[in-house]
């Protein structure tokens, strides 16, 4: 069974707005490892179609980009990406699938079916995984910066608090930190 692990930018006050993070090459190259290391991709409907509206695109070759861009995007192109939805459940973007079936059996088949383990990269969709237990590491770009708006993460709260154990913290250059947790037991 492979690990569920959480990834995301988030600011000094817990906005996870995508606008928000710094985007240079450190950064780029901090999710290019955590999409290199994992068997799959996992988002929610929202998410899936903010990177389906962009991604394909790129690595396609149809809008211009920095050399490290087109070769994440074909990357990504390649990766299995499973998505969440109860509203949408055809999806044309190459390797993409619905998770079928209720959030946590669904989650859980994917997690037993990834032996390298499974990158979920959606706010919304980490607060219900979350609540199920399912998430079993965090990964959290954390931006020096304040953005002073949301959303936020966790704004729909979770039922207790989650106590986690720091595996690594990594400052980059940018002022960043590449911040590892797991699961405390």
């Amino acid at each position: 069974m492979g690990l569920l692990t959480f990834g995301i930018n988030v600011t000094l006050d817990g906005c996870v707005d995508h606008q928000e993070g710094i985007a240079d090459d450190e950064t780029h190259a901090f999710f290019t490892d955590l999409m290199d290391a994992g068997g799959a991709m996992l988002w929610g409907r929202v998410t899936y179609e903010m990177m389906e509206s962009y991604w394909p695109a790129v690595a396609r070759g149809d809008v211009a980009a920095a050399p490290a861009m087109r070769a994440w995007a074909v990357k990504l192109e390649a990766k299995p990406k499973y998505v969440v939805s109860s509203t949408r459940t055809a999806y044309p973007w190459a390797n993409s699938h619905h998770v079928a079936g209720g959030l946590r059996a669904g989650v859980q088949r994917l997690k037993d079916a990834t032996p390298a383990g499974v990158l979920l990269g959606s706010g919304a969709l980490a607060t219900e995984l979350d609540r199920l237990e399912l998430i079993d590491e965090y990964r959290f770009l954390v931006h020096p910066r304040i953005a002073g708006h949301g959303p936020t993460l966790y704004q729909r709260g979770l039922p207790t608090t989650r106590r986690l154990a720091l595996v690594a913290a990594t400052p980059l250059r940018n002022g960043a930190v590449a911040m590892h947790y797991r699961r405390a037991a």
